[in-house]
């Protein structure tokens, strides 16, 4: 996939889910301990009935997606292929979820990740207050600006 092809961001479909499994299997942080726990249907589910998702295509290929859960408010999955991390497709997506979650009327927007890691500051960097869960996990909410 050519990095420096201009990124076109849109909703996810269901045809995106096999690329969207192989970027989760493909990063080096954030791994699932058991891949199991994610199935083709939880994807399935977030593409609408519980939340949405969106994906940046470079080239005709899925760099990144994120899925938004539109019943808790909470940002279910953000994951950048590898390949492309850096060129700020997860900053957009993150946007694209978030804004969309306050557009259906909630106030804050939570999540959680792994402590220490590039997610970790990531959220840090674009605002996010984190609160620590554990030695092990990090919360984060973003509240709707009243501006």
């Amino acid at each position: 996939m050519p990095q420096n092809a201009t990124p076109l961001f849109r909703q996810a479909t269901s045809q995106d889910i096999p690329a969207m499994s192989r970027i989760r299997m493909a990063v080096t942080e954030n791994i699932l301990r058991d891949p199991s726990r994610v199935t083709p249907q939880m994807y399935e589910d977030f593409l609408e009935k519980s939340g949405r998702g969106w994906v940046a295509e470079i080239a005709g290929d899925i760099a990144a997606f994120c899925y938004a859960d539109k019943h808790d408010a909470s940002i279910w999955a953000l994951f950048v292929h590898p390949g492309h991390e850096g060129q700020g497709l997860a900053k957009t997506l993150l946007g694209l979820a978030v804004g969309w979650l306050f557009e259906l009327g909630h106030e804050r927007v939570h999540l959680t990740t792994t402590a220490g890691t590039r997610a970790d500051r990531f959220y840090a960097a674009q605002g996010w207050e984190g609160k620590p869960v554990n030695d092990l996990e990090i919360a984060y909410s973003l509240t709707k600006s009243r501006t």
